[in-house]
């Protein structure tokens, strides 16, 4: 946590948050929401699968309505930070984005990811719709049985709720600052912590 306020202006923090106009999306594409700890990472981890369409940084998972990353960092609104991702099932399939999904975090713990301590971290699924949870489980239930790793998959299988986009300034951070981007990952051991669990199964 104190490695990523480093990387972002702290005044920044108080820009508010508005809800999507529209929770859908153009016809014959699809919608999928994950939480994989800092959301900077996971849209960097979903925007290098083809047929991604788009990746937003957001919040899901509480009941507080236009949560402000002010608000959400202090883990008393009961978001979680999220990406959704908008595909192609044409090109890319929700198996697929799971497999991602699981390998760029770390199934292990339940309220951190990495250095991010705190419930607003926490790794989550979050389904859209029957055929999302059915292949969540699957794809859950697959990977407890073929894990490179001995400790229990911990991470939740949960209905989405209402979706609230990040300020601007975090969306495509990685992008938008690569240099203070490098800085978290590299300080928060988040790479080094996913070959450690996932191996070869990453590349």
């Amino acid at each position: 946590m104190i490695a990523r306020l480093l990387a972002v202006p702290i005044w920044l923090a108080a820009i508010a948050a508005f809800p999507v106009a529209a929770q859908g999306q153009p016809s014959g594409l699809a919608k999928a929401t994950f939480a994989a700890g800092c959301f900077w990472c996971t849209e960097e981890a979903m925007d290098k699968l083809p047929g991604v369409i788009s990746t937003t940084s957001g919040y899901m998972g509480g009941s507080r309505k236009k949560p402000t990353y002010e608000e959400v960092s202090t883990g008393t609104t009961g978001h979680t930070e999220v990406v959704q991702v908008v595909y192609d099932p044409k090109k890319v399939s929700y198996e697929q984005l799971l497999q991602q999904f699981w390998v760029n975090h770390d199934p292990t713990v339940i309220d951190r990811q990495f250095c991010d301590a705190g419930s607003q971290y926490r790794p989550s699924i979050f389904w859209h719709d029957e055929e999302q949870k059915r292949l969540a489980e699957a794809s859950k239930a697959s990977w407890q049985k073929k894990k490179p790793f001995k400790q229990p998959i911990m991470t939740p299988i949960v209905k989405a709720t209402e979706f609230w986009p990040a300020e601007d300034y975090h969306l495509d951070y990685y992008l938008k600052n690569p240099v203070r981007y490098k800085f978290y990952v590299t300080g928060c051991g988040r790479y080094a912590r996913l070959d450690e669990l996932w191996g070869k199964l990453r590349k």
